[in-house]
């Protein structure tokens, strides 16, 4: 019964490192902001009177390749 668990841990050691990366990236970068995140060809901005609706695809397929990407490798045996 502790595979499971071991499993879960190694799982929340790495996703907590993941975040305490991005978090240090967003400190470092918080006055100009990450130069390509939500400014990708694909990601949709529109802008009205009193209304702005942002939806970030590009940026978010994006994340989402590298982060299958990093889980892929690091879940290899």
């Amino acid at each position: 019964m502790s595979e499971p668990l071991g499993y879960i841990g190694k799982f929340l050691i790495v996703f907590g490192i993941i975040i305490a990366l991005v978090g240090i990236l967003l400190l470092i970068f918080r006055n100009t902001g990450l130069p390509f995140l939500g400014k990708l060809p694909g990601d949709i901005v529109i802008q009205k009177k009193n209304f702005t609706l942002y939806f970030p695809v590009a940026t978010s397929v994006l994340l989402s390749i590298i982060l299958t990407l990093i889980f892929y490798f690091l879940g290899k045996k």
